[in-house]
């Protein structure tokens, strides 16, 4: 990749594995080498009337109007013909979507960051029932604890750190400022991951958990969390006015928000920790 990547997210896949994990689903994983298997992989549960979940590097799918090189993308395919496969992707992108077969096999087969060898999946339910309730509180224990304890540095709040300075870096060293930044802000706001770095998606968690646990400490979390899924938004569209006027106070600015973002967000994942003991 040629600038720096900012996600918000667990690594791939690692996001479907919890859910299902915690929901007593049925997750059916397979990858392969194989083109051909790989079609075999994703058309078997096609025929089976299941949707498909598939890992894809969006650069070559033909309904993505700005191109790059992203293999951690994902999409669910319903159905195809004999030219095209049909699918469902973000809204941006269109909702329900059509790409040709050929251009699919290559979005599958790409390699690089965050790619994986033609990974296909389905969910399905196991004949075990769950406790939403305790999935509920297991899934923000474990969230808090992840973040709470990073490996290196360049993960959770100690990552939200770093960038606030290594983003200074790597305005002063680029070689094209409306380029890096805007496709930067472009990744974060519009291409799945969100300028909120899935705090909007968290956020709306956190409101129907604390509905149904009647607790007061997720509400509040539920509340501070608008206010960090703003200031996110925020950060994305200082790194646009950066790409567009090549001036650092954009970049400064963004620097001082991640800073407090990195101590907030810190300090309600140990409330979330505690609220979910």
């Amino acid at each position: 990749m040629d600038f720096p990547f900012i996600g918000g997210r667990v690594k791939p896949d690692v996001l479907t594995e919890n859910i299902c994990r915690n929901l007593n689903l049925k997750l059916e994983v397979t990858e392969t080498s194989s083109t051909k298997k790989a079609w075999e992989n994703a058309a078997k549960h096609l025929e089976n009337g299941k949707a498909v979940g598939l890992k894809l590097d969006c650069y070559h799918l033909e309904y993505f109007t700005n191109k790059f090189h992203f293999a951690g993308h994902y999409a669910a395919m319903y159905g195809y013909d004999n030219e095209f496969a049909y699918l469902v992707d973000t809204d941006q992108q269109g909702g329900k979507v059509k790409t040709s077969l050929k251009s699919l096999e290559l979005a599958r087969n790409e390699k690089g960051p965050m790619s994986s060898r033609n990974r296909t999946y389905a969910i399905s339910k196991n004949d075990n029932t769950y406790d939403l309730k305790k999935a509920i509180k297991k899934a923000i224990y474990n969230n808090a604890v992840e973040f709470l304890n990073p490996p290196i540095k360049n993960i959770s709040y100690k990552g939200i750190l770093k960038a606030s300075s290594e983003i200074k870096k790597w305005f002063k060293n680029s070689k094209d400022i409306k380029g890096d930044f805007q496709t930067t802000s472009m990744l974060m706001e519009k291409a799945g991951t969100g300028g909120s770095l899935f705090r909007n998606l968290y956020r709306d968690f956190l409101k129907e958990s604390a509905e149904l646990l009647n607790s007061k400490e997720i509400k509040e979390a539920f509340q501070e969390y608008s206010e960090i899924a703003a200031l996110w938004k925020m950060v994305s569209e200082l790194f646009y006015q950066a790409g567009e006027t090549e001036d650092i106070k954009y970049i400064n600015k963004a620097s001082e928000i991640l800073i407090d973002l990195s101590e907030r967000e810190r300090k309600i994942m140990e409330k979330l920790m505690n609220a979910s003991t």
